[in-house]
């Protein structure tokens, strides 16, 4: 083993690397430290989504070099499965992380040389308005550099179809084993065919922000109460491009925000982590909602795809939402409107993912609209979308990841749509004598109440990967028999598909006697396990303690 990091390592001291990238190589051979075993241990694996991984040099690393081989890879594929059409196009983009805008000029400059028209962006640019650019333009494809909201040291690559949504099978696989044949940075057209590389900007901008405002749904409202004050944060991603652009063009005129973290930074120097999943990350903007008097407060990552949301509640205090009760709340809006608007019918459907609270799917139900449910990763909703098109009318979907997204020009979570509508959703609430948070407690009245939590335990490097799959492989050798001192009644093993009539993933779900699911998966894009937890009732919160201590969590 050590015979074949080195010899990796070594390969990275030939010619064909720049000079600073041979020097750190030899030093790091020098050294022999854990380092270099981590960064050369294997190939960074491009996955069904893409790259994703740590910045720097290594075959293990995001690097020119690895990014150059994936997109010789892709455009190899592009190649051989668009080979009828004259001309293959795809868009590129990008967020604030360091060396996201090299990376994609990389990007570009391989599908170029490879007589692939580029459509890149002169800016950074929400990962959303990706997806919908591809559409936009009649791409085959896209390209969009960020690493979401990953820690800083990350970035990432993220594959788009035609669709505009994250690739998936066949595709998936086939352009991961086509990756795979590229050997090294010799194998990679990285120069020649600059002239087929054209820059868009503010015409697509006003494109996707006019499709935006189509979704709204109660203008009155908006018209009435939009001067209600609103705390916007971008975490020093993209989201300052557009979320304010799209408030405003709402009618939305009382904005606030923290202007520290308006600051396009790759390093996020005012957060420990640019997640709105974590209450840290939120603290800035609501200091600020506290100073300025406003009710409601929203952040986005770094590649604004997830927002996370903080409301009054009936004390005055501010309260983070997570991602199940954001869904829930614009489940039930968009829902209710559209009755009132006349819009529902028997072709009208939502879409949840497995891990994603059965709350939602209540309340489709209780509208008699049809809730499809997915796997993890909102490229499985966008492939309902894509399944239905033209036939059934897609209303809107999210997954607890504080994710959503309406309407069927994006393909992925929108956390600029999703910003819209829940402002929106705030007037609608006002205008019925509602604040974000009474809405909520309403539904669970209607409902029942609902409690989620989700635990993260994070594997760094070779040995983290090795014990998250021995977890695994103790769960399903040894499934649990009770869970929070309930009988486990049900398990489902999403690695069957021929079970749950879904593609094959790597995850189990526990369901107990007391209506508890637990479901465990490995992440796909982090080094971490996830543990997600479901109770109900009013005493769900101590069933959801009981349910993690049995774990030991």
């Amino acid at each position: 083993m050590i015979a074949d990091y080195l010899k990796r390592a070594e390969a990275w001291t030939a010619p064909e690397f720049d000079e600073a990238t041979r020097n750190e190589v030899k030093q790091m051979i020098l050294d022999n430290s854990k380092e270099l075993e981590d960064a050369f241990y294997k190939n960074l694996e491009f996955g069904t989504g893409g790259l994703r991984g740590i910045m720097g040099v290594g075959t293990n690393r995001m690097n020119v070099y690895t990014v150059g081989m994936a997109t010789q890879g892709l455009a190899n594929y592009l190649k051989a499965n668009f080979k009828d059409r004259s001309e293959i196009k795809v868009a590129v983009s990008y967020d604030c992380r360091n060396h996201s805008k090299e990376f994609a000029k990389v990007t570009a400059d391989v599908f170029a040389a490879n007589g692939i028209t580029v459509y890149l962006f002169d800016e950074l640019r929400p990962t959303p308005e990706l997806s919908y650019t591809i559409r936009h333009l009649g791409c085959q494809a896209g390209v969009m550099v960020t690493a979401s909201h990953n820690p800083k040291e990350y970035n990432g690559y993220k594959a788009y179809w035609e669709d505009g949504a994250q690739i998936t099978a066949p595709h998936d696989t086939n352009i991961v084993n086509e990756v795979a044949k590229i050997a090294g940075p010799s194998d990679v057209r990285f120069k020649g065919g600059e002239e087929r590389i054209h820059i868009i900007g503010k015409e697509v901008d006003e494109a996707y922000l006019k499709d935006i405002l189509s979704l709204m749904l109660s203008p009155n409202a908006v018209a009435k109460h939009g001067d209600i004050k609103i705390v916007y944060t971008p975490l020093h991603g993209t989201g300052v491009r557009l979320v304010p652009e799209a408030l405003r063009r709402l009618g939305f005129k009382n904005l606030y925000f923290v202007e520290a973290q308006n600051v396009n930074d790759g390093n996020f120097p005012t957060v420990k982590s640019p997640n709105p999943e974590e209450k840290s990350a939120l603290e800035m903007a609501v200091n600020r909602a506290d100073e300025v008097g406003a009710d409601l407060v929203m952040a986005t990552d770094p590649d604004a795809d997830r927002v996370g949301i903080a409301v009054r509640d009936n004390n005055g205090k501010m309260l983070l939402l997570n991602g199940n009760q954001t869904a829930s709340i614009l489940t039930y809006y968009m829902l209710t409107r559209w009755k009132e608007l006349g819009k529902l019918n028997e072709n009208t459907y939502m879409v949840k993912t497995i891990v994603t609270t059965e709350l939602l799917a209540k309340i489709a139900e209780s509208f008699g609209v049809k809730m499809y449910n997915v796997l993890t990763g909102f490229k499985y909703i966008a492939q309902v979308v894509r399944e239905n098109e033209d036939k059934k009318l897609f209303i809107g979907g999210g997954e607890e990841s504080y994710g959503f997204n309406a309407g069927e020009f994006v393909r992925d979570k929108d956390a600029v749509v999703a910003c819209s509508l829940i402002a929106e959703c705030a007037a609608w609430c006002c205008e019925r004598g509602l604040t974000l948070y009474e809405q909520l407690q309403e539904i669970y009245k209607e409902y029942g109440l609902y409690k989620e939590a989700l635990v993260s335990l994070t594997k760094k490097g070779k040995e983290g990967l090795e014990e998250i799959q021995n977890m695994m492989k103790q769960f399903r050798a040894n499934p649990p028999k009770e869970l929070g001192g309930s009988p486990v009644v049900k398990v489902i093993d999403y690695q069957l598909p021929a079970e749950t009539g879904l593609p094959k993933s790597n995850v189990l779900q526990f369901f107990t006697q007391s209506e508890c699911i637990v479901s465990v998966r490995p992440s796909g894009t982090e080094p971490k396990i996830k543990f997600y937890f479901e109770a109900r009732g009013c005493d769900a919160e101590d069933k959801i303690a009981k349910l993690k201590a049995s774990l030991n969590l």
